[in-house]
């Protein structure tokens, strides 16, 4: 990124433009604030009929939420990935990091890696975004959430205190390891 941009879901509604320029991914999920430095975003492709590949959309993250943990093991982070169904807040809908899904990585229970999907018949792309500053007042502010989301929000997420390219290094040997590439 080059300058902040407030990111939303394809499935969001419009929100106005307060200070921050707004833009849309193709994948689904929450809004993410990104900018300079804040997020490592990366895009993952997997095709169709890779062993990798699972019909089922839930567990088709679990095999990315694996890498990532073990690219954050190798740059010395503990964190874990979620196997289970999505879990709701009153503000998951509107903020990627205020819920987490399948494959979504966790430390000590705060959000860390956010996952979004998009399939077509080719494959599937993955956009993950790693938090590496997380400005929960920020988005909150801009996505008008009220005192209660802004004071909801930063128990939800965390930065990750890692540099952000040992941690895309790292990530691309996990990825290059697999059997996927």
């Amino acid at each position: 990124m080059t300058a902040p941009a407030l990111v939303l879901g394809s499935t969001q509604p419009e929100v106005p433009e307060r200070g921050v320029p707004v833009v849309r991914r193709r994948s689904g999920g929450g809004a993410v604030l990104v900018g300079p430095g804040e997020v490592l975003w990366v895009d993952v492709l997997l095709p169709a009929g890779d062993p990798l590949w699972e019909d089922d959309v839930g567990r088709s993250f679990h095999w990315l939420g694996q890498a990532w943990v073990d690219a954050l093991a190798v740059v010395g982070v503990e964190a874990s990935w979620h196997s289970g169904p999505m879990v709701c807040t009153p503000w998951c809908r509107q903020v990627c990091f205020a819920g987490i899904g399948p494959g979504e990585v966790t430390v000590d229970g705060r959000k860390v890696v956010g996952l979004a999907q998009r399939r077509t018949r080719a494959g599937a792309l993955f956009q993950c975004a790693a938090l590496l500053k997380w400005n929960a007042g920020e988005i909150a502010r801009l996505l008008d959430l009220g005192t209660e989301g802004a004071a909801a929000l930063p128990t939800l997420a965390a930065a990750l205190p890692v540099d952000a390219e040992a941690l895309e290094s790292s990530l691309l040997s996990v990825l290059c390891g697999s059997s996927a590439v």
